[in-house]
């Protein structure tokens, strides 16, 4: 099995304070990795190191090559693309317009972009239904169905995403879920930083448990599902 991104030893700091702390993982191409921990343990710093959007120190390897010191627009370019937390929609323009910026990577090449429209309306129904609607005016779900599907435009060879079920009603929280599994089957990478333990492990292949920056568990999914400690912290009383 090929390892698509490997962070070695990776520290982010904010001033004083070491939000990330030596942190180590890899993802496997094809595999769904999964981050879960609680509020303020550095998720979010991390995946912003990984992208880009922070310094940080250690190594990321991603396809082969360090690329601890590209711009974000090149790991862009390179198949990493985060959907982040606060999904950054172009609230002022339509559904399909800012479905194509997620193809500004490939725009030069129409055939490929139209191809991969489809493909985004027919994971997403709901978003050709809108397609002609400002982005402002749609529901939570559906920015977070617009939010994966220009991720997608880009064809990423690694997906991160920040917190996907973040103040969504929980039927559509199952149905984001639902997506990210058939995304998986497809073959899709996928780093996932989720609060909803639960929906996070039983979708991943693979899990990390981070807490105050520092990797404290990690196993199989199934495994954390069922790991006593993990249990009782993050996935509640079994029913």
């Amino acid at each position: 099995m090929t390892t698509i991104l490997e962070a070695r030893d990776l520290s982010v700091s904010y001033g004083k304070l070491n939000a990330v702390k030596g942190v180590s993982f890899a993802i496997e191409e094809g595999k769904i990795v999964t981050i879960i921990g609680p509020n303020g343990a550095g998720k979010t710093t991390l995946l912003k190191a990984l992208i880009g959007q922070l310094p940080s120190s250690g190594s990321v390897v991603y396809d082969g090559s360090d690329i601890g010191n590209h711009e974000v627009e090149a790991r862009v370019e390179r198949g990493v693309i985060l959907v982040p937390e606060t999904r950054e929609l172009f609230t002022d323009m339509v559904v399909a317009d800012n479905l194509l910026l997620g193809a500004y990577v490939h725009r030069g090449d129409k055939a490929r972009v139209r191809e991969d429209l489809d493909k985004v309306y027919a994971l997403f129904p709901r978003l050709h239904e809108r397609r002609e609607q400002l982005a402002g005016t749609l529901s939570g779900g559906e920015r977070q169905m617009l939010a994966l599907g220009r991720a997608l435009m880009g064809r990423p060879k690694l997906l991160m995403l920040d917190e996907p079920s973040l103040g969504l009603a929980p039927i559509i929280v199952r149905e984001i879920f639902r997506i990210i599994t058939r995304l998986g089957e497809q073959g899709v990478t996928m780093l996932l930083v989720e609060q909803n333990a639960r929906a996070a492990l039983e979708t991943a292949d693979y899990g990390y448990v981070l807490e105050s920056g520092e990797v404290v568990h990690q196993g199989k999914a199934s495994d954390l599902m069922s790991d006593p400690k993990v249990m009782a912290t993050y996935l509640g009383k079994s029913h």
